[in-house]
């Protein structure tokens, strides 16, 4: 399952050891339970009052797992589960390894621990927890996937390819007919750039955000859900069922020790990975000004209750939604005036694509073609398979490459170009910002990753 909660490491006392005042002898007692058991009873035939001589304790800290959605029926929910983690298992190295967002395999003992009422009295109903032995991560990121000295031979050999972007670009969703462009973009965020840190503590991310505007059945949710498989640590969220907290995160009340906890949502969840959001333009206004930190700064602050904390985002995000009036108009000024999200969230993706479903009697035999092709063969096989594809692009994502001065003016002399551009004239655009000349070094980097070069 997923790492839902995580409590802080908290020490736990495994056995005490108790001194007899009126004989001295000295009384052990293995604290197996929740609440600490004092001796009843001395050999000497004492009752009670024994004086503490030393405790033993572990380090252990609480987790809660949640069932992970692949595993689930129609209308299951998924389950929740407290974790149990000691003494070894609770160490720095082991902790990178619990964060929240991680998917996770344990083993363990499933034990009933009492559930203790207001009055303080014993429930008659148990509570389950697991002591967990062993905890194992299941590969999630890019930088995870290991990849052996021929792997690499072979990576690199196919990155001497004349066609290798064609190549990479037709793997890219086999099962979508045309997009060519789109494919290759969403390759290009896959990848990503590189990020670089200032000295004077600014961070420049290396992420894309692309944003998919078109008309109902051109295929967007299918690339989203293509891409879900592709990228390892994903997640796909739908717009109607979207909040801020769940975006974001969320204070909740801690069940384990008291007072309040964060519990984080989908952006900080996919630390390093990518967020699929469909149906963008279904969610609120208030809930999507929850975004603009995220996208940009690549943070999330929260300040609620008596919690003061910012959670890592480093999340690429690729967003779909349909425009204005649910299809382009044909007769409208510009595809500008039909985008109804705020100016704010549109100017912090760096690559927005506006896909039209147009009449043409030559594309539409061939879409038609295709479609039915695939609902009566097999499909055949993509010139890259899936795991090949992740493979290289993890491969990929580790260079650094370093621009050049000619690449460094060609970017400045077509950033003053197209802002020129969008000045005049009633068809013009939405203009774009030095926040769109990071995203074209961005892609200039992507595509110097991808050839390796």
């Amino acid at each position: 399952g997923y790492v839902r909660q995580k409590t802080n490491v908290r020490p736990r006392v495994t056995t005490s050891i108790y001194e007899c005042p009126a004989c001295g002898s000295t009384i052990p007692v293995l604290q197996l339970e929740q609440k600490l058991n004092n001796p009843q009873m001395c050999q000497c035939g004492r009752k009670g009052r024994f004086r503490l001589l030393h405790r033993e304790l572990i380090d252990a800290q609480n987790l809660v797992l949640e069932e992970a959605v692949e595993s689930l029926d129609g209308g299951d929910q998924p389950q929740r589960m407290k974790i149990l983690l000691s003494e070894d298992l609770v160490s720095p190295f082991s902790d990178k390894r619990t964060n929240p967002g991680t998917k996770v395999k344990v083993t363990g003992l499933v034990r009933e621990i009492p559930i203790i009422l207001r009055a303080g009295t014993q429930s008659t109903q148990l509570d389950l927890i697991i002591e967990a032995n062993y905890i194992e991560t299941i590969n999630e990121d890019f930088d995870s996937l290991e990849i052996t000295k021929p792997e690499e031979e072979q990576l690199k050999n196919l990155s001497r390819d004349p066609k290798l972007m064609d190549n990479l670009i037709d793997s890219m969703a086999p099962s979508i007919f045309g997009h060519e462009k789109i494919k290759e973009a969403l390759l290009l965020q896959l990848v990503g750039g590189v990020k670089k840190k200032k000295k004077d503590g600014k961070n420049i991310r290396g992420d894309m955000h692309i944003l998919l505007i078109g008309d109902p059945g051109a295929g967007k949710s299918q690339l989203l859900k293509r891409m879900n498989i592709i990228a390892p640590k994903s997640r796909f969220i739908s717009g109607k069922g979207v909040s801020g907290a769940g975006l974001t995160a969320s204070v909740v009340k801690d069940e384990f020790l008291g007072g309040f906890a964060l519990e984080a949502g989908a952006l900080p969840l996919a630390n390093k990975g990518m967020i699929c959001l469909d149906e963008l333009d279904k969610i609120s206004k208030e809930d999507t000004s929850a975004m603009h930190e995220a996208l940009e700064g690549q943070t999330i602050t929260i300040s609620k209750a008596n919690v003061q904390a910012t959670l890592r985002c480093e999340t690429t995000i690729l967003a779909a939604a349909n425009p204005k009036y649910g299809t382009f108009d044909p007769f409208a000024k510009s595809i500008a005036q039909q985008i109804e999200l705020p100016s704010t969230l549109i100017n912090r993706f760096d690559l927005i694509f506006a896909i039209k479903d147009q009449i043409d009697e030559y594309i539409d035999t061939a879409k038609a073609h295709f479609v039915v092709n695939e609902h009566i063969t097999d499909n055949e096989e993509p010139p890259l398979a899936t795991k090949l594809l992740r493979k290289y692009i993890s491969f990929a994502r580790n260079q650094k490459p370093k621009m050049t001065p000619d690449a460094r003016e060609e970017l400045v002399t077509f950033y003053v170009r197209m802002r020129k551009s969008g000045q005049y004239g009633s068809n013009s655009t939405i203009p774009i910002s030095l926040r769109q000349l990071e995203g074209l070094v961005r892609m200039s980097e992507a595509f110097a990753k991808l050839k390796l070069s």
